[in-house]
């Protein structure tokens, strides 16, 4: 889930573009916030770690670039800690909702440019929305939805691109094997399109009209959520 965000913090697939550039500004780092500054500093940005708990912030000492305890519920103090120069900053706090959306008005006051919240539930997201956030995200309401695809029927792996785009993993149901995909009449049938094919014991690649799927094919599917659901679901 923190690899998807950071794609979409910096691939320009959002609503309004915004260049990053310098530190970027991770409030918060429990379960969530620490796993999303580890894989921006993996990805080589550098990263101010920010967090009121002196334990945890002791913890992340060697492995951010920076990490300070403060109360970024003060427009002050995320002042004093740098926030008015950055460009993004993304809180992460998860156990206080009061703090969240204080946090978040003190970085809008600030005039940070690219800042990203973690709501909790969908009142938590409006308000955060309303205060200024740029960016609203529900890690633990999406990580639920993609597990229950997981859980309940073929699929091997799922990801919802936006609010209505997925793509799907799941090995060659038996009516595709053994024809060449243009054939099969899938796109027609079920409106979803076979992106990727990994044979068994191979490596990933294109899928195209001339492609022929073998039994234990792993295959990745794209298409509207209503339609992968129904393609998946199919007796």
């Amino acid at each position: 889930m923190a690899d998807k965000i950071i794609h979409s913090m910096f691939s320009g697939l959002t609503a309004e573009r915004v260049r990053h550039e310098g530190e970027i500004i991770v409030i918060g780092l429990g379960r969530f916030g620490s796993s999303l500054a580890a894989t921006l500093v993996d990805l080589g940005y550098e990263v101010l770690g920010v967090d009121s708990n002196p334990d945890i912030v002791q913890n992340h000492a060697g492995a951010l670039t920076h990490v300070v305890q403060a109360d970024t519920t003060s427009a002050r103090t995320l002042r004093q800690i740098g926030a008015a120069d950055a460009v993004t900053a993304v809180v992460c706090i998860g156990t206080g909702i009061e703090a969240s959306i204080l946090t978040t008005t003190a970085l809008v006051d600030l005039g940070v440019k690219n800042i990203w919240a973690k709501a909790i539930t969908e009142p938590h997201g409006r308000i955060l929305q309303r205060v200024g956030a740029h960016h609203v995200v529900f890690p633990e309401a999406e990580m639920g939805s993609r597990v229950a695809h997981l859980v309940t029927g073929d699929l091997l792996e799922f990801l919802a691109l936006d609010d209505d785009f997925v793509i799907a993993e799941l090995i060659a149901p038996g009516e595709l094997v053994g024809v060449p995909l243009g054939q099969s009449n899938l796109r027609a049938q079920y409106k979803v399109t076979v992106v990727c094919v990994k044979p068994r014991a191979g490596q990933f690649t294109y899928a195209d009209r001339d492609t022929v799927l073998a039994n234990s094919d792993l295959i990745v599917i794209a298409g509207h959520r209503a339609d992968v659901e129904r393609f998946t679901d199919r007796d």
